[in-house]
């Protein structure tokens, strides 16, 4: 008989795939990040000689931890103030894996659009929709991890498929398809030229500002290329006129971001969001509740 490999080494070889379907059911990396540990507690005391399937029985603790915290966030988010937004995730500008981060999320399912789609379902219903239409895990996996029938889990992932089907629009560009338009963004917006923003705006492109009542931000969406982009340059220009502006490119959330700093302090992360040859939307995270998880 084979030696089981330790739990702590069964843990660690699966946990960028189980971070994933914590953020994805969260969009918070702090809370995953809390998720995992919790989950490696009770995975330590796990009778582990009954384990026949290591990756589908850590994702039901980590999906059933999850549950739990989204269950009580979904409350606090009824009364948060302003737009929620997901809290930053860096993602390869390649569109993969890759650079050493440490998860699996690729594609359009780790964008803030996908993930503004995910929080108009019930808490079960987003489990169900990210363990199955993002990881792939099979119906007798999903009914074990949120303790549902295998007919009462399909039932939820049609529904729930329905759902972000009726919600979604067009795909959001990846990173490399995105870069040309980005880089017109990005130079228009340094220089001060209003029309070439607005010429690269969608009619209906929307801003969205996370402040989450803690510092200063719009609270209500901002909407058309006109206000969208005066809005942006007078922020700019508001930013230089409190001190030195570092401007650094990242990859977060599968969308070209710009991170700001203002004398040394990080003050916001802006992600563009890019379907076809238009700036679709802009996602501005001011909250420094959110911001903890950025390099800089």
């Amino acid at each position: 008989m084979t030696d089981r490999p330790d739990p702590a080494d069964e843990f660690t070889a699966h946990r960028a795939l189980l971070f994933s379907i914590a953020y994805e059911i969260l969009g918070s990396v702090a809370d995953a990040e809390d998720v995992l540990q919790d989950s490696y507690l009770r995975w330590r005391s796990v009778d582990h000689a009954s384990v026949e399937n290591a990756r589908a029985y850590l994702a039901r603790i980590v999906t059933r931890q999850a549950l739990g915290v989204l269950r009580s966030a979904v409350r606090r988010r009824e009364q948060y103030v302003g737009p929620w937004l997901p809290e930053p995730l860096q993602t390869s500008a390649a569109g993969d894996a890759s650079d050493g981060i440490d998860h699996v999320l690729t594609g359009e399912a780790v964008t803030t659009a996908m993930l503004l789609v995910l929080e108009s379902l019930t808490p079960t219903q987003r489990a169900v929709f990210v363990l199955r239409e993002v990881f792939g895990f099979d119906y007798a996996e999903i009914a074990a991890a949120v303790d549902k029938s295998e007919d009462a889990v399909r039932q939820l992932n049609r529904r729930a498929r329905n759902s972000v089907r009726a919600r979604r629009q067009t795909a959001v560009a990846g990173p490399a398809e995105a870069q040309p338009i980005a880089e017109r963004f990005m130079t228009a917006a340094t220089t001060g030229d209003v029309q070439g923003l607005m010429d690269l705006l969608a009619p209906d492109v929307v801003f969205l500002a996370d402040g989450g009542g803690n510092v200063t931000a719009v609270r209500q969406p901002v909407v058309g290329p006109d206000k969208v982009a005066r809005l942006l340059l007078g922020l700019l220009d508001k930013g230089a006129r409190m001190g030195e502006l570092d401007i650094r490119v990242g990859t977060y959330n599968g969308m070209h971001s710009v991170v700001v700093l203002i004398d040394g302090r990080l003050d916001q992360m802006t992600s563009v969001e890019i379907r076809g040859d238009a700036v679709t939307a802009v996602y501005c995270v001011r909250n420094p509740e959110k911001l903890n998880s950025i390099k800089v």
